[in-house]
């Protein structure tokens, strides 16, 4: 690579993204972030508390649900739907819930142009206008999910329970199995369950509402829901964490409260923790994001980012962070996923639960933290223990729990291999021989997944980042880069990687960027590029043989940097099924990674060339 012309404006682009950075810590032991506000998470919350009886409502809550119908209204796209972000495409599921909310409100009269914007939009999508329309809207809600029920089925008991899909609404919704949750937790992945591992209160809570307005013909299964119900009751209350939300998720939380209402539960612990949840995390303009923070995430991504520039946190700052990240790993079992001890999820907060991609970051940020003493070590290695156990037998990493592998969220993904292999190999040289040796096998494992993952374009996918605008929404750009970025590490480190793997990669990497320098989601001129995606694609290109796409990247971050529209976000990522989101600090952090990378290697080549 060759900036010299640029290097003056690359090192005074990073000093305002490192400054703008390291600013969000002053007088805080970590990042927070902000995660975008949800039309989708509002209108469940909408739901939920309109479900509430007059009783079990206080007085703020009609003030809270007409904030967020007022908050819909002004967000609702020019073509009558709902996207997930303001910035995010209408689609069928959140649109069906933004009409379900100013139902369960009966607020169609007070919102007319809205309502008829977003029947306009459902009709048009599910192909049917006439009485009766609810049935083809309900088909082309399932067939979104495929079998995957986990969001299918409580969007349309939502609609349901908003008295939008008539009489005969609950003929659509397919049963849950909620009786199996009263089963040991080791049974779950056998029993191949409908919905992913995390949606464990969404399978009571619906499963429940829907046998006791439908219950199965069947006598046997009837009369096991009968007598399984106040166990299974008992099962989502040691779920719940204590400050009532679910996965610190208001989707989730909103479906388990509306559920409890319906069946009459809602002034129990349960849903009376569940709402108070839900009144404590709107935000002052009546929405609700879909996630109360990334906080341990966004963390470990910072502190990574920064590691190509040791001066940028200084020592009482490292400090904060080391106690701070020690403080968020899980020393005990999970009540929630069964988890061993030694995993990181990614918030701080009651509602996280440990998983693969945050325990990869946070071993990694410990050991970019400096020198790690005894405790940090002790804790590193019972992370590195805990992401072994985690490790499906076909070499790759999912993302809660091993075995859970049918559906598409609980399946092993490439780039939660990759982050794995990064960890376990910066944690060989503090291993004994018995674990070095464990490791070694593992990462060979995944290398394997790796390999049998690459597609034949040469690129991989990402099973926790989408874009909107590529074909599928994949995000093929973030899975090829997060993998090649692994491979070049393992690289480095003297480890045996199939050349072949990355040449494609990088081929593929580079075929996808646009004229302009920058990367959007995948394939496809035209596309529009995002810091996000332009970023993660510099940083894995740096130290690569692709110096042009690289030098154009870097230019086009620069140019982001310049002209001030680097720090708008966009929705790179999705969470649960087709859940779309943004957060404030995506794009500082891979500014930060990419630009701290390709500069630190321009300095390397520079002094190459001087010793030369």
């Amino acid at each position: 690579m060759n900036l010299t012309g640029s290097t003056h404006r690359m090192t005074e682009a990073l000093r305002l993204a490192t400054a703008s950075l390291t600013e969000e810590l002053q007088g805080a032991p970590h990042w927070s972030g902000e995660l975008s506000s949800s039309a989708l998470s509002t209108a469940t919350a909408v739901i939920a508390l309109s479900s509430l009886s007059a009783g079990q409502q206080t007085p703020e809550d009609e003030a809270r649900i007409r904030a967020g119908l007022t908050w819909l209204e002004a967000t609702q796209n020019a073509d009558g739907g709902w996207g997930d972000t303001i910035r995010s495409h209408s689609n069928i599921s959140t649109t069906a819930l933004g009409w379900a909310a100013f139902g369960a409100a009966n607020s169609d009269a007070v919102f007319p142009i809205v309502l008829e914007g977003c029947t306009r939009w459902l009709q048009e999508a599910c192909g049917a206008s006439a009485p009766g329309w609810e049935r083809p809207l309900a088909e082309a809600i399932r067939t979104r999910y495929g079998k995957d029920r986990t969001f299918s089925v409580p969007i349309l008991t939502a609609c349901i329970l908003s008295g939008r899909m008539g009489a005969n609404g609950w003929q659509e919704v397919p049963a849950l199995p909620f009786e199996l949750a009263a089963l040991p937790h080791s049974f779950y992945g056998a029993m191949q369950l409908p919905v992913v591992s995390y949606a464990l209160p969404a399978l009571i809570a619906i499963g429940r509402v829907i046998h006791r307005h439908a219950p199965t013909r069947n006598p046997v299964v009837r009369f096991m829901r009968n007598v399984l119900w106040k166990l299974t009751a008992e099962k989502l209350e040691t779920l719940q964490p204590e400050n009532g939300g679910f996965l610190e998720a208001t989707p989730l939380t909103s479906f388990v409260l509306m559920s409890l209402a319906a069946c009459g539960e809602a002034q129990m612990q349960t849903g009376r923790l569940a709402a108070d949840f839900l009144r404590a995390s709107v935000r002052s303009d009546g929405s609700w994001p879909i996630d109360t923070n990334l906080a341990t995430w966004t963390s470990t991504l910072a502190i990574n980012a920064l590691s190509h520039q040791p001066e940028a946190l200084i020592g009482h700052q490292r400090q904060h962070l080391r106690r701070w990240l020690l403080a968020q790993q899980y020393r005990v079992v999970h009540p929630y996923t069964n988890a061993a001890p030694g995993g990181w999820a990614w918030t701080d907060l009651p509602g996280g639960v440990p998983d693969a991609d945050d325990t990869a970051g946070a071993l990694l940020a410990l050991l970019s933290l400096g020198q790690p003493d005894a405790p940090i070590i002790e804790a590193g290695l019972l992370g590195v223990r805990w992401l072994l156990e985690l490790q499906n037998r076909d070499g790759g990493m999912p993302t809660f729990c091993r075995g859970w592998g049918t559906l598409p969220f609980d399946r092993s993904g490439a780039d939660l291999t990759a982050h794995a292999l990064r960890a376990w190999v910066a944690w060989i040289p503090f291993a004994d021989k018995r674990l070095e040796r464990e490791l070694l096998v593992a990462t060979k494992k995944g290398l394997c997944f790796l390999r049998e993952q690459q597609r034949e374009d040469g690129t991989w996918t990402p099973l926790w980042f989408g874009n909107q605008h590529a074909r599928e929404e994949e995000n093929l750009t973030w899975g090829t880069a997060r993998v090649l970025g692994a491979l070049r590490d393992l690289q480095r480190k003297g480890y045996a990687v199939d050349e072949e793997m990355i040449r494609r990669g990088e081929v593929a990497l580079v075929g996808m960027q646009q004229r302009d320098g920058s990367w959007s989601g995948g394939w496809g001129e035209g596309l529009p590029g995002s810091v996000e995606e332009t970023g993660v694609a510099v940083e894995a290109l740096a130290g690569g043989a692709q110096t042009g796409a690289l030098e154009a990247g870097v230019q086009w971050l620069v140019s982001r940097v310049e002209d001030g529209t680097w720090r708008k976000a966009s929705p790179v990522g999705f969470y649960f099924a087709k859940l779309w989101y943004y957060e404030k600090l995506y794009p500082e952090l891979t500014i930060v990674g990419a630009l701290g990378a390709a500069l630190s290697l321009n300095r390397i080549q520079k002094s190459l060339r001087s010793a030369d």
